[in-house]
Order: C-alpha cells, then sequence, then structure tokens
C-alpha cells in the first residue's frame, strides 16, 4: 500500500494543470489568501476521500481474495489501464499551438469560494480513486498506516505547499520564478501529461495484476 500510495501522491503533485493554475492565483490580487484558499480546499478533498474510505471499510482492511479486497484491485487495474489508454492518446494526437484556458483571464478577479472551487475541478480524479482504492487495504490500528495515509495527503499536496511558502517568505523572488515555471509547464503540459498518465497507470496495472494472482 505504501509503495502505491507514494506513486500515486508523486503523480498528483507534479500534475502541470493545477500547478500552473495555482501560480496564477498567487500572481493575482490578494494571491497568497487566494492560494491558501485553493491548498486547503485540495487538500480537504483528499482527506474527505480517505475519510470516506476508511468508514466504509471500518478501518479494518478486507481480506485477501474476497469480494471487496478484489473489486478494490479490479478498480484500481481499470484505472491504470485507463491511464495508459489516455496517455497514449495524448502522445499520438497531433501537436497543437498552446493556448491558455479562457479562465486564466478571470482569475485576477476570483474570489476565495472561486479559488476553492478550481481546486476540486482541477483535482486528477482518476489518481484519487486509484488513492481510494488503495486506501481501502489501510489498517488504522496500525500507526505505520495512519502515518502513510497522512504522508500521502501531504505528498499529493506538496508542490502547492512549496509555492505557498515561498511566494510568503520571498515575493518578489517568488513571482519572477514560479512565473518562468509556469511557462514551462505550459509549454510542456501534454509532454508531462503522458509521461505522469503512462508511468503510474503502468504502476498501477503491474501492482494490480500482482495483487489479484498472488
Amino acid at each position: 500500500m505504501v509503495v502505491d500510495l507514494v506513486v500515486i501522491g508523486t503523480a498528483i503533485t507534479l500534475g502541470p494543470l493545477h500547478n500552473s493554475a495555482f501560480i496564477l492565483l498567487l500572481a493575482s490580487h490578494r494571491g497568497v489568501r487566494k492560494g491558501l484558499v485553493f491548498l486547503l480546499s485540495w487538500l480537504g478533498n483528499l482527506v474527505v476521500v480517505v475519510a470516506c474510505v476508511v468508514l466504509l471499510t471500518g478501518g479494518t482492511p478486507p481480506v485477501h481474495h474476497s469480494t471487496q479486497s478484489t473489486a478494490a484491485v479490479a478498480a484500481k487495474l481499470a484505472i491504470g489501464v485507463g491511464l495508459v489508454l489516455f496517455g497514449g492518446y495524448r502522445h499520438r494526437r497531433p501537436p497543437r499551438p498552446f493556448r491558455p484556458p479562457s479562465w486564466t483571464g478571470r482569475v485576477d478577479n476570483a474570489s476565495l469560494g472561486t479559488a476553492a472551487a478550481l481546486a476540486w475541478l482541477l483535482q486528477p480524479w482518476a489518481l484519487v480513486g486509484a488513492g481510494a482504492a488503495t486506501v481501502v487495504s489501510a489498517d488504522l490500528s496500525s500507526l505505520s498506516d495512519w502515518f502513510a495515509l497522512t504522508g500521502y495527503c501531504l505528498l499529493a499536496t506538496l508542490s502547492l505547499l512549496v509555492m505557498e511558502m515561498y511566494t510568503v517568505w520571498a515575493p518578489g523572488a517568488a513571482q519572477a520564478r514560479l512565473n518562468t515555471l509556469r511557462t514551462w509547464l505550459e509549454h510542456h503540459q501534454d509532454q508531462l501529461i503522458v509521461t505522469l498518465s503512462l508511468l503510474a497507470g503502468l504502476w498501477l496495472m503491474s501492482s494490480s495484476i500482482y495483487a489479484l494472482v498472488a
């Protein structure tokens, strides 16, 4: 479970879409506040998903090869296959000139509520779903599993935490460097999405197949 959560959390935190949007929020009017709201909404979504899974399982992992265990592994396998197919599709698609989404022009006047909603909309729900399927095997009687779940949520939020803290501590330097990062992310968006989708998808497929046959 731990390695799967590390892979999923890393893929989530490196996603280019939410990171680009977050940098735009930080550069806008009241950017630090909007960034904090976005960050808390992002983290809150992850915590809620984990909490819902734990409530459904009662904090006790299902018996290996039981119906519940097999269903969770099958869901993770399906998500992995979907990610690989999506990555392959994006890789084969002819390159298109970059055009910023229409909503980026309205970020400067966005409210705090809009910032919170944007975090929910930009959440990579396929990876979050894979994380939820992995959390099914968490045993809350084990302190190490508590640490694993906490670490997963923090890892999936790490890029946002780093950028928010950097902006608070050194706003001038942060704005210049984060704008450079945003430009790079925007021009390498497709490559990043393809790479993360394929790597995460292949890992989920291999780990799920192993769990089914072991």
